[in-house]
């Protein structure tokens, strides 16, 4: 998320009531997860073992929890508690906004766009031309639409992502300020759910489909011309690319690739990164004719075990 206008980091720590390792004079103008900084950016680590990576990453700024020295061309913020920091930043830069209304007055609605009743739009929501919007959906603040886009009835579009550290005394929140962005010419089905990303942009490519009942995780980026069938899963910060096609009850894994024009056939689990250019088939997934050969085999196993045991 970039804020509407740079603040320096001394104010941010006066904000937080922290403290400043280097220059607290330096402006920042975002913040973002680990996986999504660019410079100008703060973000946070709270374990020893991602100091190194976060120190080192694109972020100019970094809330930790260790006095150590801000690199070169980098200044710090030292929080005891770098989640809890984070997420008072969060609060205070993008509050949960009540709306009196169920389209609001802050919406920006293209010509040609049609909302039946039910439909809630929220805060600097941006809806583009010639969109079918069915009863009951619910699109989020801060959700941005494109042209010629059609969502079926009671799908939710930006609602929180799913992400939570664990305690000893059982869940902490990290408070999502990120958006979901939706290409032109995109097809949402009925009773999908698209969440927002924590800090970045969920986004569905131009031209893709999706099924009723399909799932896409926080961070998730979607690429043109993909078609999803009903009951699709996708966890969060998942990479799809182009021309990708997932049928029914596949389920995604986080924070993984798949590649341009791969098929992934009902009912299957993807672990780990695919190729594009494939067919893909099981949980976990493999080639799908070697998957179906596979499958032939374990047929024959029966036979095969009777005759062992006659001889």
């Amino acid at each position: 998320m970039k804020f509407e206008k740079a603040i320096s980091l001394a104010d941010l720590a006066k904000l937080t009531g922290t403290r400043v390792i280097g220059d607290g004079s330096m402006q920042v103008h975002g913040i973002n997860e680990i996986h999504k900084v660019e410079p100008g950016d703060i973000t946070f680590v709270d374990h020893p073992k991602y100091y190194g990576k976060a120190l080192q990453s694109d972020a100019t700024f970094v809330i930790i929890n260790q006095e150590v020295e801000a690199p070169q061309g980098k200044a710090l913020i030292y929080s005891e508690f770098p989640f809890d920091t984070y997420n008072l930043i969060v609060k205070h830069h993008r509050s949960f906004q009540p709306s009196a209304q169920a389209v609001s007055n802050q919406a920006k609605i293209g010509e040609g766009t049609v909302i039946q009743p039910g439909t809630f739009v929220g805060n600097n929501v941006v809806i583009g031309k010639n969109c079918i919007i069915h009863s009951n959906v619910s699109i989020y603040d801060h959700t941005v639409i494109g042209d010629n886009v059609v969502i079926h009835a009671n799908s939710v579009l930006g609602a929180d992502a799913f992400y939570f550290k664990r305690k000893s005394t059982g869940y902490d929140k990290m408070l999502s300020c990120g958006r979901v962005i939706i290409g032109d010419d995109v097809e949402i089905g009925a009773c999908c759910t698209i969440d927002k990303g924590v800090s970045g942009d969920t986004v569905i490519g131009a031209g893709t489909k999706l099924d009723n009942q399909v799932h896409v995780g926080h961070d998730t980026v979607i690429g043109k011309n993909c078609l999803f069938a009903g009951q699709v899963g996708i966890a969060g910060v998942v990479t799809i690319e182009d021309d990708v096609i997932l049928w029914g009850q596949v389920g995604v894994q986080k924070d993984l690739t798949i590649g341009k024009g791969a098929v992934v056939l009902g009912q299957s689990g993807i672990p780990k990164s695919l190729e594009g250019g494939k067919t893909y088939f099981g949980s976990p997934t493999q080639d799908a004719r070697e998957k179906m050969k596979e499958l032939a085999m374990i047929k024959q196993l029966p036979s095969i075990i009777e005759k062992l045991k006659s001889n």
